[in-house]
Protein backbone atom coordinates (compact mmCIF):
# COMPACT_ATOMS: atom_id res chain seq x y z
CA UNK A 1 0.00 0.00 0.00
CA UNK A 2 3.19 2.56 1.42
CA UNK A 3 4.52 1.54 -2.46
CA UNK A 4 1.19 2.21 -4.04
CA UNK A 5 0.88 5.53 -2.48
CA UNK A 6 4.42 6.74 -4.02
CA UNK A 7 2.85 5.85 -7.35
CA UNK A 8 0.17 8.18 -7.00
CA UNK A 9 2.07 10.73 -5.59
CA UNK A 10 4.57 10.79 -8.50
CA UNK A 11 1.35 10.54 -11.00
CA UNK A 12 0.22 13.65 -9.67
CA UNK A 13 3.43 15.35 -9.72
CA UNK A 14 3.82 14.45 -13.30
CA UNK A 15 0.57 15.87 -14.10
CA UNK A 16 1.55 18.76 -12.78
CA UNK A 17 4.58 19.31 -14.56
CA UNK A 18 2.50 18.48 -18.05
CA UNK A 19 1.47 21.83 -19.29
CA UNK A 20 -1.55 20.53 -21.18
CA UNK A 21 -3.60 18.72 -18.70
CA UNK A 22 -2.69 21.05 -15.85
CA UNK A 23 -3.61 24.22 -17.82
CA UNK A 24 -6.63 22.97 -19.46
CA UNK A 25 -7.83 21.11 -16.34
CA UNK A 26 -7.07 23.49 -13.66
CA UNK A 27 -6.70 26.85 -15.59
CA UNK A 28 -8.88 26.73 -18.51
CA UNK A 29 -12.04 26.61 -17.21
CA UNK A 30 -11.68 29.63 -15.10
CA UNK A 31 -10.52 31.47 -18.04
CA UNK A 32 -13.36 30.59 -19.75
CA UNK A 33 -15.99 31.25 -16.58
CA UNK A 34 -14.16 35.03 -16.42
CA UNK A 35 -14.19 35.52 -20.45
CA UNK A 36 -18.07 34.82 -20.71
CA UNK A 37 -18.74 36.06 -17.09
CA UNK A 38 -17.26 39.31 -18.35
CA UNK A 39 -19.59 39.28 -21.63
CA UNK A 40 -23.01 38.27 -20.27
CA UNK A 41 -22.65 38.59 -16.65
CA UNK A 42 -24.55 36.55 -14.35
CA UNK A 43 -27.80 37.64 -15.07
CA UNK A 44 -31.26 35.59 -15.32
CA UNK A 45 -31.27 32.81 -18.24
CA UNK A 46 -34.71 34.88 -18.91
CA UNK A 47 -36.83 37.51 -17.65
CA UNK A 48 -38.21 36.65 -14.36
CA UNK A 49 -36.39 33.25 -14.47
CA UNK A 50 -34.80 32.10 -10.83
CA UNK A 51 -31.41 30.84 -12.61
CA UNK A 52 -29.44 32.94 -13.72
CA UNK A 53 -26.18 31.96 -16.53
CA UNK A 54 -23.27 31.68 -14.54
CA UNK A 55 -25.49 28.68 -12.55
CA UNK A 56 -25.78 26.98 -15.68
CA UNK A 57 -22.14 27.65 -16.83
CA UNK A 58 -20.70 26.31 -14.08
CA UNK A 59 -22.17 22.96 -13.82
CA UNK A 60 -21.08 22.74 -17.75
CA UNK A 61 -17.51 24.21 -17.49
CA UNK A 62 -17.02 21.35 -14.63
CA UNK A 63 -17.73 19.22 -17.37
CA UNK A 64 -14.97 20.29 -19.22
CA UNK A 65 -12.53 19.83 -16.59
CA UNK A 66 -14.05 16.16 -16.68
CA UNK A 67 -13.35 15.69 -20.61
CA UNK A 68 -9.98 17.15 -20.14
CA UNK A 69 -8.96 14.72 -17.69
CA UNK A 70 -10.76 11.39 -19.33
CA UNK A 71 -10.42 12.05 -23.23
CA UNK A 72 -7.12 13.62 -23.10
CA UNK A 73 -4.77 13.50 -19.99
CA UNK A 74 -5.74 9.66 -18.88
CA UNK A 75 -5.43 8.09 -22.30
CA UNK A 76 -2.54 9.86 -23.59
CA UNK A 77 -0.44 9.23 -20.66
CA UNK A 78 -1.47 5.09 -20.73
CA UNK A 79 -0.84 5.34 -24.12
CA UNK A 80 2.69 7.01 -23.72
CA UNK A 81 3.55 4.36 -21.43
CA UNK A 82 2.48 1.83 -23.09
CA UNK A 83 4.51 2.97 -25.96
CA UNK A 84 7.42 3.57 -23.89
CA UNK A 85 7.35 -0.01 -22.58
CA UNK A 86 7.10 1.18 -19.19
CA UNK A 87 4.51 -1.51 -18.25
CA UNK A 88 6.85 -3.77 -19.54
CA UNK A 89 9.30 -2.71 -16.67
CA UNK A 90 6.73 -2.56 -14.07
CA UNK A 91 5.64 -6.14 -14.71
CA UNK A 92 9.65 -6.97 -13.83
CA UNK A 93 8.52 -5.19 -10.44
CA UNK A 94 6.54 -6.41 -7.40
CA UNK A 95 3.99 -3.34 -8.44
CA UNK A 96 3.18 -4.49 -11.62
CA UNK A 97 1.78 -2.96 -14.78
CA UNK A 98 -1.72 -3.03 -13.31
CA UNK A 99 -0.61 -0.73 -9.82
CA UNK A 100 0.74 2.00 -11.81
CA UNK A 101 -2.41 2.12 -13.93
CA UNK A 102 -4.58 2.42 -11.23
CA UNK A 103 -2.47 4.90 -9.99
CA UNK A 104 -2.77 7.22 -13.31
CA UNK A 105 -6.62 6.67 -12.94
CA UNK A 106 -6.96 8.05 -9.46
CA UNK A 107 -4.52 10.73 -10.22
CA UNK A 108 -6.85 12.02 -12.95
CA UNK A 109 -9.49 11.17 -10.59
CA UNK A 110 -7.85 13.50 -7.45
CA UNK A 111 -7.14 16.19 -10.32
CA UNK A 112 -10.59 16.51 -11.97
CA UNK A 113 -11.58 17.14 -8.18
CA UNK A 114 -9.27 19.74 -8.10
CA UNK A 115 -9.96 21.39 -10.71
CA UNK A 116 -13.76 21.49 -10.07
CA UNK A 117 -13.65 22.43 -7.07
CA UNK A 118 -11.73 25.65 -8.12
CA UNK A 119 -14.43 26.38 -10.69
CA UNK A 120 -16.75 26.50 -8.38
CA UNK A 121 -14.66 28.45 -5.74
CA UNK A 122 -14.49 31.37 -8.56
CA UNK A 123 -18.06 30.90 -9.57
CA UNK A 124 -19.15 31.51 -5.66
CA UNK A 125 -16.74 33.92 -5.10
CA UNK A 126 -17.20 36.45 -8.26
CA UNK A 127 -20.39 35.47 -9.70
CA UNK A 128 -22.47 34.33 -6.41
CA UNK A 129 -23.78 30.99 -7.97
CA UNK A 130 -26.24 28.66 -6.58
CA UNK A 131 -25.66 25.32 -6.16
CA UNK A 132 -29.13 24.05 -5.16
CA UNK A 133 -28.00 20.13 -5.28
CA UNK A 134 -27.49 18.47 -2.41
CA UNK A 135 -23.78 16.86 -2.10
CA UNK A 136 -25.10 13.06 -2.49
CA UNK A 137 -26.62 13.80 -6.10
CA UNK A 138 -23.87 16.16 -7.17
CA UNK A 139 -21.41 13.46 -6.34
CA UNK A 140 -23.16 11.18 -8.65
CA UNK A 141 -23.69 12.87 -11.40
CA UNK A 142 -19.99 13.90 -11.24
CA UNK A 143 -18.74 10.45 -10.20
CA UNK A 144 -21.06 8.94 -13.12
CA UNK A 145 -19.28 11.94 -15.94
CA UNK A 146 -15.95 10.44 -14.58
CA UNK A 147 -16.62 7.48 -15.15
CA UNK A 148 -17.79 7.79 -18.48
CA UNK A 149 -15.53 10.05 -19.99
CA UNK A 150 -12.26 7.72 -18.17
CA UNK A 151 -13.69 4.55 -19.87
CA UNK A 152 -13.83 6.28 -23.39
CA UNK A 153 -10.55 7.72 -23.16
CA UNK A 154 -9.75 3.76 -21.70
CA UNK A 155 -10.95 2.34 -24.98
CA UNK A 156 -9.11 4.58 -27.06
CA UNK A 157 -5.95 3.73 -26.33
CA UNK A 158 -6.92 -0.32 -26.73
CA UNK A 159 -7.77 0.88 -29.57
CA UNK A 160 -5.77 2.68 -31.42
CA UNK A 161 -1.88 0.80 -32.13
CA UNK A 162 0.61 3.67 -30.86
CA UNK A 163 0.66 7.40 -29.04
CA UNK A 164 -0.23 9.15 -32.56
CA UNK A 165 -3.23 7.07 -33.51
CA UNK A 166 -4.71 7.81 -29.79
CA UNK A 167 -3.26 11.70 -29.78
CA UNK A 168 -5.40 11.85 -33.15
CA UNK A 169 -8.79 10.55 -32.11
CA UNK A 170 -8.65 12.09 -28.80
CA UNK A 171 -7.98 15.38 -30.22
CA UNK A 172 -10.91 14.94 -32.54
CA UNK A 173 -12.97 13.35 -29.88
CA UNK A 174 -12.53 16.13 -27.22
CA UNK A 175 -12.54 18.98 -29.11
CA UNK A 176 -16.08 18.09 -31.39
CA UNK A 177 -17.75 17.19 -28.04
CA UNK A 178 -16.75 20.22 -26.27
CA UNK A 179 -17.77 23.04 -28.46
CA UNK A 180 -21.04 20.76 -30.01
CA UNK A 181 -22.48 19.59 -26.67
CA UNK A 182 -23.21 22.64 -24.65
CA UNK A 183 -20.03 22.28 -22.63
CA UNK A 184 -18.53 25.72 -23.82
CA UNK A 185 -21.90 27.56 -24.71
CA UNK A 186 -25.71 26.35 -24.71
CA UNK A 187 -27.15 24.17 -26.70
CA UNK A 188 -30.11 26.34 -26.51
CA UNK A 189 -28.16 28.64 -29.39
CA UNK A 190 -27.65 26.14 -31.68
CA UNK A 191 -29.20 25.46 -34.86
CA UNK A 192 -31.19 22.27 -35.00
CA UNK A 193 -28.76 20.30 -36.86
CA UNK A 194 -26.10 20.52 -34.41
CA UNK A 195 -28.83 20.25 -31.85
CA UNK A 196 -29.49 16.82 -33.56
CA UNK A 197 -25.61 16.50 -33.58
CA UNK A 198 -25.36 17.29 -29.97
CA UNK A 199 -27.98 14.61 -28.90
CA UNK A 200 -26.06 11.86 -30.43
CA UNK A 201 -22.88 13.17 -28.06
CA UNK A 202 -22.41 10.90 -24.79
CA UNK A 203 -20.50 14.29 -22.86
CA UNK A 204 -23.87 16.52 -23.70
CA UNK A 205 -25.45 13.86 -21.29
CA UNK A 206 -23.44 14.41 -18.44
CA UNK A 207 -23.88 18.53 -19.06
CA UNK A 208 -27.58 17.88 -18.95
CA UNK A 209 -26.97 15.52 -16.18
CA UNK A 210 -24.14 18.33 -14.02
CA UNK A 211 -26.96 21.09 -14.70
CA UNK A 212 -29.91 19.36 -13.67
CA UNK A 213 -28.41 18.13 -10.46
CA UNK A 214 -26.85 21.59 -9.63
CA UNK A 215 -29.87 23.17 -10.04
CA UNK A 216 -31.61 21.67 -7.49
CA UNK A 217 -33.37 18.47 -10.16
CA UNK A 218 -33.52 15.36 -8.49
CA UNK A 219 -31.90 11.89 -9.59
CA UNK A 220 -35.11 10.17 -10.94
CA UNK A 221 -35.68 13.39 -13.35
CA UNK A 222 -32.55 12.49 -15.02
CA UNK A 223 -32.97 8.63 -15.09
CA UNK A 224 -32.22 8.93 -18.72
CA UNK A 225 -28.90 10.58 -18.47
CA UNK A 226 -27.69 8.24 -15.90
CA UNK A 227 -28.36 5.03 -17.80
CA UNK A 228 -26.46 6.38 -20.60
CA UNK A 229 -23.79 7.74 -18.92
CA UNK A 230 -23.38 4.06 -16.66
CA UNK A 231 -24.18 1.94 -20.01
CA UNK A 232 -21.35 3.86 -22.08
CA UNK A 233 -18.96 3.29 -18.50
CA UNK A 234 -19.70 -0.34 -18.29
CA UNK A 235 -19.14 -1.11 -22.32
CA UNK A 236 -16.25 1.12 -22.81
CA UNK A 237 -14.25 -0.37 -19.96
CA UNK A 238 -15.06 -3.85 -20.90
CA UNK A 239 -14.22 -2.85 -24.32
CA UNK A 240 -11.43 -1.93 -23.54
CA UNK A 241 -9.94 -4.79 -20.90
CA UNK A 242 -10.84 -7.29 -24.10
CA UNK A 243 -8.66 -5.24 -26.66
CA UNK A 244 -5.74 -4.82 -23.99
CA UNK A 245 -5.80 -8.65 -23.37
CA UNK A 246 -5.37 -9.24 -27.03
CA UNK A 247 -2.40 -7.01 -27.23
CA UNK A 248 1.51 -7.24 -26.85
CA UNK A 249 2.48 -4.81 -24.08
CA UNK A 250 5.96 -5.55 -24.73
Amino acid sequence: MKGFFVLCKMQLWLFTRDFFSFFFALVFPVLMLFLFGSIFGNVPVYEGADAKIMDLSVPAYAVMVIGVTGLMSLPLTLAGYKEKKIYKRFDATPAGKKSIMLAQVLANFIMTLAGISILLAAGKLFYQIQIKGGFFPISISIFFSIAAMFSMGFLFTAVCKDLKGTTLLCYLCYFMMLFLSGATMPDAMFPDTLKKISSLLPISYAVDLMQGIFAGDSLRLHGKELLVLGVLAGVCTAAGAMLYRKKDWA
